[in-house]
């Protein structure tokens, strides 16, 4: 079976302390040369014996450098220290500061939502009314504003819409006109179809011949209907025609 955990306690004995210590001081004298050799460290051991007796190892004999070097990190950390302590206290300040403020502008603000009012004096309650007239007079003002600008916006608009507009009505314009002579052709051309068959058809009715019983029975004249009496030829007249005296 193991050995369970041996006790640390002080030595009773004189003799035996004195050897304990003896062989104790060689051999953490001999580990802290390891460490200084091996691991390329500065190592600076100390010890002071029950008589007072100084026992000493230092990396190459440079105790003075390493216990400088040990002051000045010393001091780093506990400056490090204190200004962190400092930090958290001034934190800690600004924290209850500001959580004052919120407190306050959270309540201000009730107060102009018309709430929590009870608490209020009357010099309170005047000046939160001048601060709500001066918020609703700066307020309209603002809206004053903004509704002009968008007048304004508005009838800059409408003026572009009548400019693009009347350029429009100038466009359509000019091609009616373009297009006016090839609809009055059109129209001629059209009405000159529709009036054609109709001359045709009073052409042909004029030039047809109705017969006449003109003189004697048992004789027939055919006469043209459209054709003037100065223009008739008399030579297609029958004889007792021409000869009738004047008289009768």
């Amino acid at each position: 079976m193991g050995r369970g955990p041996v006790q640390l306690r002080r030595i009773e004995n004189k003799i035996n302390r004195q050897v304990t210590f003896s062989k104790r001081r060689n051999g953490l004298l001999k580990k802290a040369h390891e460490i200084s050799v091996l691991c390329d460290a500065d190592v600076a051991l100390i010890i002071f014996s029950t008589k007072g007796k100084l026992v000493e190892y230092s990396t190459d004999g440079r105790m003075e450098q390493i216990l400088e070097k040990f002051h000045r990190y010393s001091l780093a950390e506990k400056a490090v220290s204190e200004t962190e302590t400092v930090s958290q206290d001034s934190l800690s300040n600004n924290c209850v500061i500001i959580k004052s403020k919120i407190e306050a502008l959270q309540k201000k603000q009730r107060h102009l939502m018309g709430e929590e009012l009870d608490s209020l004096t009357m010099k309170e309650l005047q000046y939160l009314e001048q601060q709500l007239e001066a918020s609703l007079k700066q307020i309209r003002t603002r809206k004053n504003k903004v509704y002009n600008d968008c007048m304004a916006e508005l009838r800059q608009k409408e003026k572009l819409l009548e400019e693009e507009n009347s350029s429009l009505k100038k466009l359509l314009a000019k091609g009616r006109e373009k297009e006016m002579p090839t609809q009055q052709m059109l129209c001629r051309q059209q009405t000159q179809a529709q009036t054609k068959p109709l001359l045709a058809a009073t052409f042909m009715t004029t030039d047809s011949l109705t017969t006449l019983n003109i003189g004697p029975p048992g004789v027939e004249v055919k006469t043209s209907e459209a054709l003037p009496s100065s223009q008739t030829d008399c030579s297609s007249l029958p004889p007792w025609m021409l000869n009738h005296p004047s008289g009768g």
